[in-house]
């Protein structure tokens, strides 16, 4: 039923609402290891690829793919990461709206266990080196869904950028994955970026992180439904929650409830929180209610991880090709 649904549905993806994706390109070193090293050892390791990351730029290539418009503020800087990045970029037929010679892109070197768990050792660039003069020239416009990764929120910049994003008007909404670098926001600047009443993906990890704050009891069990109701309650936010296999819950001023997750073999979860956000935005650019735009996120998700590398969200052809298989 939900697979039929979302194969009707794939056709009427519009630009009905503008996005901006404004956050990281950096290059993806993917190696498989057999376990992770601990402090002193030397593990071999068997190198998978050299591709193009970072969060902002999976979502790019996934609105990209599913046939949606972006205006990506992604910095390219200056150098032979960014030169790779710069070429890939032309081959998908993506363009960024920032150019800086301030310095090369950062790269990561992300492990990928044998359950398909990854681990990102990363080294930043000119994609943490944002200012303010740059943000306010984008051109971005009224009614516009702008997303932000938590990657940028948290570094050195963050600031900059938390700054910029209250001064946005109210016509312009905020999608934002904080990512693993949650816990590295203070409880300030946290309130300060949900004042702006922002979209908020978490996946599980990310979720128990958020019941610790703010029940004050770490370890908790996260209880998904609870949460939601408890963060609405607290932030007036909409929050989507992505809990693996049980699919993902979502929230919001009108509905809540969960959506069933698409089934899969996983191989690699690198871009999964990626495409699924991708997948997402493009849903409630097109004027999706959130329900559906959480099923397409899943659908893009469930795709992705069952494929290897971070940047293989599918065209509109392959998710039906794929969803038809269900």
């Amino acid at each position: 039923m939900i697979t039929s649904k979302l194969i009707n549905q794939l056709p009427t993806l519009a630009d009905r609402r503008p996005v901006c994706v404004v956050g990281a390109a950096v290059i993806d070193v993917i190696a498989d290891a057999y376990s992770l090293p601990h402090r002193g050892s030397d593990i071999e390791l068997h190198q998978q690829g050299v591709n193009i990351g970072g969060c902002a730029l999976n979502i790019a290539i996934a609105l990209h793919r599913l046939g949606m418009t972006s205006l990506n503020a992604l910095p390219m800087g200056k150098g032979i990461w960014a030169d790779i990045i710069r070429k890939t970029l032309a081959e998908n037929e993506i363009v960024s709206a920032i150019e800086t010679d301030k310095g090369d892109n950062g790269w990561c070197l992300a492990l990928v266990e044998p359950d398909g768990e990854r681990t990102f050792l990363s080294i930043s660039g000119v994609e943490n080196q944002w200012d303010r003069h740059t943000l306010d020239n984008l051109k971005i416009q009224a009614n516009s869904l702008v997303y932000l990764s938590g990657y940028q929120l948290s570094s050195s910049c963050g600031e900059v950028l938390i700054s910029w994003a209250e001064s946005l008007p109210d016509s312009i909404d905020l999608f934002i994955d904080f990512g693993p670098r949650i816990s590295d926001l203070s409880a300030e600047q946290l309130a300060r970026l949900m004042a702006c009443k922002p979209m908020v993906s978490l996946n599980r990890q990310e979720a128990e992180y958020i019941v610790a704050t703010l029940s004050g009891t770490p370890g908790k069990e996260l209880d998904t439904e609870a949460l939601a109701e408890d963060w609405f309650k607290h932030y007036a936010s909409p929050l989507v929650i992505r809990v693996d296999k049980e699919g993902a819950y979502y929230r919001d001023s009108l509905t809540a409830g969960w959506v069933a997750p698409f089934e899969t073999t996983v191989v690699d979860t690198i871009g999964a929180g990626d495409s699924h956000a991708g997948g997402v935005l493009a849903g409630l650019a097109s004027g999706w209610p959130l329900s559906e735009a959480v099923m397409l996120g899943n659908a893009v998700a469930s795709y992705v991880v069952s494929h290897r590398g971070g940047d293989c969200a599918p065209l509109k052809e392959q998710l039906i090709d794929y969803l038809a298989r269900y």
